[in-house]
């Protein structure tokens, strides 16, 4: 079997979706910050998006599992924490995906934390800003959950970080 390529791999992480948000890939989440190839090893360089997150194990298992299907014989994900990941890292299709999905993406916001403690959060079904903050943590620790008060519909955000 030929040892893979750079593209190959990246093509196969485009097929690993976020085991919370399967709409989305590692790869469009921004998880994946380095891939490197040494003959039929396979090296992922992915920061989670925080260090407990629940579903690392899962991920790390598939995409081993997948480029080694691929052909790959040894695959490495070296989970990195440094620096830690940020929703800027969430690409532009991905933040379509997750507003399609009823998942308010978080503003994009270059570090300027102090500028997000003033910004509403936008509904993901009628885009109003006329939203409500109900609680800080959903059903994972990165989203909080939301009620627009002009469609009346509850949603989650993730967590601008």
């Amino acid at each position: 079997m030929q040892a893979l390529t750079s593209q190959q791999v990246w093509q196969i992480l485009e097929e690993v979706k976020d085991p919370e948000i399967p709409v989305v890939s590692v790869v469009e989440m921004g998880l994946i910050r380095q891939v490197s190839l040494d003959e039929d090893q396979v090296f992922v360089r992915m920061t989670p998006t925080f260090a407990g997150c629940p579903a690392l194990q899962v991920m790390r298992s598939e995409i081993e599992a997948r480029l080694k299907q691929a052909g790959a014989n040894h695959v490495q994900v070296q989970l990195i924490l440094s620096p830690p990941w940020s929703t800027d890292w969430i690409t532009t299709q991905a933040r379509k995906k997750l507003k399609a999905f009823g998942l308010a993406p978080p503003p994009q916001h270059g570090g300027d934390f102090e500028r997000l403690l003033q910004e509403a959060a936008t509904c993901p079904y009628c885009d109003s800003q006329n939203t409500e903050l109900k609680n800080d943590f959903g059903p994972t620790l990165c989203r909080a959950i939301y009620v627009c008060q002009d469609c009346k519909q509850p949603f989650e955000q993730f967590k601008p970080i």
